[in-house]
């Protein structure tokens, strides 16, 4: 009963554990929770490190930059290296602490890094320190052939009669994204800043509040439209703050994780208020072009984040935000459009606001906070991992095959024993000729060049996995030598993960190794059974490697029988109220598919419906896919819902033109009183495989 209390509880580090395991230390409760609640691994470690260490180790420093100039007022020859992070610009903020330190304008040289700015650079660096100036180099990263130059310099201004020469006001100051070609000597003499953008749905509106150009009252105040521009500014302030903000959910936030930036909201402030001012009635169309296609979906390379970004921004540029009982979200009622008044009273509506936000707020449902917590563990969890030493057993964060009794073996006994039990439990490769023979090529019948591709690919992948695995148990053997390959392939599987080598030749899979090898070997028993049986009356589409293969192949059987082009066709989905398990012949036209999940909706009715609590995925039911022709595929109101391989979304472009993730587009039906931007917020996807 406890363990059931426990895992429902919104607050279970706060229950006490029942007898025996109330008496275990602090770091074996942490145990507990990893079994039981993923999703507070991270709180819970929080809380061990303040009860161990002290509440100093879990609070971030401050970031001032002028704290630091002061601390470093002995020693100007130390430079200061600001290591960009996304979504954090240090201009502005050095550009303020100049001002202050009486450093501005003249006295600041600042230079971008890049081809053919060496002799510059040094220049300002001598000039520099002879007469005081601060030296701003930025993204040193672009170029490394001068940061050995660089180092060198520095390390020359590092010595104590240089030291002497050196003005008193000289800083240098670096900045550049974590890089293994930025010297080290520079990193060990330097002092290191980080700079992130504010956290937290409160503290970036109130910075866009206190920075430039909200917070210059000539600027607030310079609208011929207070009242208009005032309210849209907010909503403005807020989109920016929530795109942003969902980048820490993952794929469930945006496919891909973007650097929207404040320079971003600064030119769509200013954009807003020109546009304001020139026209006498609000150009939404516009705002929405240039705002959403333009300055921040100029960053955006994704369709589907595209399709987000432009559904965010309906919500805060739209006329409703005139009114001030616009509540941007049902769920979070104290979140809504500010009534017009002067600067300090948004201000003061944003300090009201609550310092944690629910995902709501951000289109997305409550199971998203469970989602965004359980992937910071893993990430947590296996940065970890690579700090073990490869002397001892380490268990990985996500599920493996190793026993328990393997576990407590040394590394070597494991991994073999390990690579022993993966080889036996193999299917041997396809015999191609065999299924060229059984299946040959037919113009009418597509499946049967579906069904050789397949083989001819897991075949491939199947060759690798044996070999390695053989080697790996020679090299342990001391048979072979163990190559930097089998050491990479060896502790791998010690950890619980693919190895590098088989995902070079693999379908995409963000399974743990145990998970993989077992889905591995149902999708060989798969093709196996088509190759025995012949075509199946329903395909599981997890089970191929290339997806598109398959689709393009159902397409063109119906395009060939009823003599269409496949150009003009499009698909058609049904989703059936029968158990998988009801199926025993195919569709006259197109085909049966099962095994696909269902992420950020539930499905009830024939329509899409919210999830339940603490229901991250679905198993979807079964669906009928047929080609049509447009015009003969009118449907009831639809939900374009992406399909991907893997539930991190995002994907590259194949040498065969196909995303190496994206599928195909399913239109769900959805509830005609629900828009499609609901469930575009929502981030509700399908896809052929979880991440266990």
């Amino acid at each position: 009963m406890f363990f059931m209390d426990f895992y429902e509880s919104s607050n279970p580090l706060e229950l006490e554990l029942p007898g025996v395991l109330n008496d275990m230390s602090s770091i074996e409760k942490l145990v507990v929770v990893r079994c039981l609640r993923m999703d507070k691994v991270v709180p819970a470690i929080r809380n061990y490190v303040s009860e161990t260490l002290g509440e100093y180790f879990v609070e971030p420093p401050l970031y001032a930059l002028e704290t630091v100039v002061d601390e470093l007022s002995y020693d100007p020859s130390v430079p200061i290296i600001l290591v960009l992070s996304p979504g954090a610009d240090p201009n502005a903020e050095l550009d303020r602490v100049a001002e202050l330190r009486g450093m501005a304008q003249s006295k600041l040289f600042k230079l971008s890094r890049g081809q053919g700015q060496d002799v510059p650079a040094c220049e300002m660096m001598d000039t520099g320190t002879k007469e005081g100036h601060w030296v701003f180099l930025q993204n040193c990263h672009l170029y490394a052939d001068f940061m050995p130059r660089l180092s060198r310099m520095i390390e020359d201004y590092s010595d104590a009669a240089a030291k002497e020469r050196l003005h008193r006001n000289y800083r240098l100051w670096l900045t550049s994204l974590p890089s293994d070609v930025f010297p080290i000597a520079i990193l060990q003499n330097g002092v290191k800043l980080v700079q992130e953008p504010p956290k937290g749905l409160k503290s970036n509106l109130l910075q866009s509040y206190l920075s430039d150009p909200v917070a210059d009252a000539e600027f607030f105040n310079g609208a011929d439209t207070p009242q208009v521009w005032q309210k849209l500014l907010f909503g403005l302030c807020f989109f920016h703050a929530v795109v942003q903000e969902r980048r820490q959910y993952g794929p469930l936030g945006w496919n891909r994780p973007y650097e929207f930036n404040d320079m971003d909201r600064r030119i769509s402030v200013r954009q807003l208020q020109m546009l304001l001012n020139e026209n006498e009635l609000v150009p939404y169309d516009a705002l929405l072009y240039l705002i959403g296609e333009c300055n921040y979906g100029g960053r955006v390379t994704d369709d589907w984040d595209r399709r987000c970004l432009m559904a965010t921004l309906e919500v805060y540029l739209t006329p409703m935000m005139l009114e001030d009982d616009y509540v941007f979200s049902d769920d979070a009622l104290e979140y809504f459009s500010p009534p017009y008044g002067e600067y300090e009273s948004y201000v003061t509506y944003i300090q009201s606001l609550p310092v944690q936000q629910p995902p709501t707020i951000f289109g997305l449902h409550e199971n998203a906070d469970i989602t965004k917590d359980e992937r910071e563990a893993r990430f947590l969890l296996d940065a970890t991992l690579t700090t073990q030493p490869r002397d001892a057993p380490a268990a990985s964060s996500s599920s493996t095959s190793t026993s328990t009794k393997d576990a407590q073996k040394d590394p070597k006994t494991a991994v073999k024993a390990l690579a022993a039990d993966v080889l036996q439990r193999l299917p041997p490769l396809f015999d191609v000729e065999a299924i060229q023979a059984r299946y040959p090529i037919d113009y009418s019948q597509s499946m049967n060049t579906v069904l050789l591709q397949e083989a001819i690919r897991y075949n491939r992948l199947l060759a690798v996995v044996r070999k390695s695995l053989a080697e790996v148990q020679d090299a342990i053997s001391g048979k072979v030598v163990m190559s930097s390959e089998l050491e990479q392939v060896f502790l791998s599987m010690y950890d619980g993960k693919v190895p590098q080598l088989w995902k070079k030749r693999s379908y995409p899979s963000l399974k743990p190794f145990g998970a993989y090898v077992a889905d591995l070997i149902a999708r060989l028993q798969f093709l196996q059974t088509w190759y025995a049986e012949g075509p199946p009356a329903m395909f599981w589409l997890s089970g191929f490697f290339f997806t598109q293969s398959f689709l393009t192949g159902v397409m063109q059987n119906y395009a060939r029988k009823n003599h269409i082009e496949i150009d003009k066709l499009v698909w058609d989905f049904t989703v059936e109220t029968e158990a998988a398990e009801t199926f025993t012949h195919g569709p006259e036209d197109g085909c049966y598919v099962n095994g696909l999940y269902l992420e950020g909706a539930g499905w009830a009715n024939g329509v899409l419906t919210e999830s339940k609590p603490k229901e991250l995925f679905i198993s979807f039911p079964v669906m009928k896919l047929v080609p049509l022709v447009p015009d003969n595929a009118m449907q009831c109101p639809v939900y374009a819902c992406p399909c991907y391989k893997t539930t991190d979304r995002k994907g590259v472009l194949s040498t065969t033109g196909h995303s190496t993730n994206f599928i195909l587009t399913v239109n769900l039906p959805r509830d005609p009183q629900q828009s499609e931007n609901h469930w575009v917020l929502r981030g509700t996807a399908l896809f052929t495989q979880l991440e266990y």
